[in-house]
């Protein structure tokens, strides 16, 4: 995944979704600590782009991203790397959970997890977006 000032965030999105696609991600104006979810109302509009958000990042810069990589850990190097607050979604039938307690769970994990917990019929509807402790 490549990141650049002129990168639009539902690119980022896109490229995300590629690699985990029972996964998205969320961008916010505001960062939350490690095991908290994000507010909604605080969600940017995903036609923005890098350079609109975060002022800080400069040039293009690219992230590495496996399967092994704990969610918390992703979060970690988009804050400290980008200064982008982001936060990780499993998909679960019609709803879209943020992984507030799994965040010690490696992406693939949350993957396998969403892919297993979803029936056939609804993959193709667009799920709320839900914290998992709610």
């Amino acid at each position: 995944m490549t990141v650049t000032k002129k990168k639009r965030l539902r690119e980022l999105q896109e490229d995300f979704q590629q690699q985990f696609p029972f996964l998205k991600i969320e961008f916010y104006s505001v960062f939350h600590k490690n095991g908290e979810g994000s507010d909604k109302k605080k969600k940017l509009d995903s036609g923005l782009t890098v350079g609109e958000v975060c002022k800080s990042s400069d040039g293009e810069k690219s992230l590495t991203i496996n399967g092994s990589m704990k969610v918390s850990e992703f979060e970690k190097i988009f804050k400290d790397t980008f200064g982008l607050s982001v936060q990780v979604f499993r998909k679960s039938n019609n709803l879209w959970l943020q992984t507030t307690i799994t965040d010690g769970w490696s992406l693939s994990k949350q993957n396998q997890s969403a892919i297993e917990m979803n029936v056939a019929e609804n993959l193709n509807t667009e799920p709320e977006d839900y914290h998992e402790q709610e």
